[in-house]
Formats: C-alpha cells, structure tokens, sequence
C-alpha cells in the first residue's frame, strides 16, 4: 500500500499531505493564477452591473427624462 500522498495542484507531483506545493514556483504559478481569475470575475461583475444600469435606463427611459 502507498502511504499517505497528495498531488501538487500545479503539476500533479506527489507530495507529502502536509504540504500544499511542491515548490516555491508552484506556490507563485498558483498565486499568479488565483490573481488572474480575481481579476477577471472582478471585471465580470462590473461589465454585469453597467449592463444592468443601462437596462434598467431603458426600460424607465420615458419616466427618467431621457
């Protein structure tokens, strides 16, 4: 039997269960990864929210002034 493992997230290297990467560049691949994501859905949400705004702006287009 294998004794007690888990895989890097990175590059699937077996790793001790302790630990969360296998290296330090792991670590920072990892890190840049969860930042690009964070910045996309950030901009996700943002893009959502101008789209809604305008929706709304036109459905209430004739009571708003516009």
């Amino acid at each position: 039997m294998t004794k007690p493992h888990k895989h890097c997230p990175v590059c699937g290297i077996s790793i001790p269960p302790e630990e969360r990467f296998c290296s330090p560049k792991c670590e920072e691949t990892y890190a840049e990864r969860a930042r690009k994501v964070a910045k996309t859905r950030r901009m996700f949400y943002i893009i959502l929210a101008v789209i809604i705004v305008i929706y709304i702006a036109y459905v209430f287009r004739g009571q708003l002034g516009f």
